[in-house]
């Protein structure tokens, strides 16, 4: 797939967390517009391997728009300049023949760098673990019909429920925050009738999680919302500061 844009790279490499990291500048040629952002890197690495050189780690998984995987700090923006789209769905038209892109990975004490663009964020899983599931019994599954849900109810659960957890919430934001993810899988529990055996503990045991991974207080700028590749919602973070404040004062 050959193009005409070249452009110049100013990519972070990292060897691991515990050795500090520097931008290496690298020019690339021939990029079709038609490329999605990951295969220009995977046009990049090809070169290096051939030339002997280290490829840049990067994340990725189903290209989609679907895993969160493929986290990148593009040119100051998390997953790059266009609003609603992951890396792996940003094409190369979004960029002009000779331009300089730089591109970092999600920046926060709690994602630590694993190599390259690579973070770990298993800090998220451990969110999950702490609240975000459901007790049912084992058995056949309950007829839908047996447990009506309110339509904007059920519209709100589904829109929470469409974060992918890819972290663009915490790389925007100047705290480098979860309380958007972390609101937005309290939510999508919350409102429906299958989360409320957990209802009374779930939101005080992700918030203490989220604290205790190392992330920082909600900025209330908003940066995590416009950011967002899939849109979810600031009210979900009002609304788990509602669950937070019931849990705690109807617990003890």
């Amino acid at each position: 797939m050959e193009g005409n844009l070249n452009l110049t790279l100013k990519i972070w490499r990292q060897k691991n967390a515990q050795t500090a990291g520097k931008f290496e500048t690298y020019q690339v040629s021939g990029i079709s517009e038609d490329m999605s952002f990951l295969e220009m890197i995977d046009v990049l690495n090809n070169r290096l391997i051939e030339e002997g050189d280290d490829p840049v780690a990067f994340d990725h998984d189903c290209r989609e728009g679907i895993c969160g995987m493929c986290s990148m700090y593009i040119n100051g923006r998390p997953h790059g300049p266009n609003k609603g789209v992951t890396t792996c769905q940003l094409h190369m038209r979004s960029f002009s023949d000779g331009q300089t892109i730089t591109i970092e990975p999600w920046r926060a004490e709690a994602f630590p760098v694993i190599k390259d663009l690579v973070v770990n964020r298993s800090a998220f899983d451990r969110i999950i673990a702490a609240g975000g599931f459901i007790s049912v019994n084992t058995g056949n599954a309950q007829d839908a019909n047996s447990l009506p849900i309110p339509k904007d109810d059920a519209d709100e659960a589904f829109a929470a429920a469409a974060c992918i957890g890819c972290g663009a919430c915490v790389a925007a934001c100047k705290n480098a925050s979860a309380m958007l993810f972390t609101s937005a899988k309290i939510s999508q529990l919350a409102l429906l009738p299958q989360g409320q055996a957990e209802r009374s503990k779930r939101a005080e045991a992700m918030v203490a999680q989220m604290d205790e991974e190392g992330f920082g207080a909600c900025s209330n700028t908003g940066a995590c919302e416009a950011e967002c590749p899939k849109g979810i919602s600031i009210e979900n973070i009002a609304r788990m500061n509602r669950e937070y404040f019931s849990s705690v004062f109807t617990s003890k």
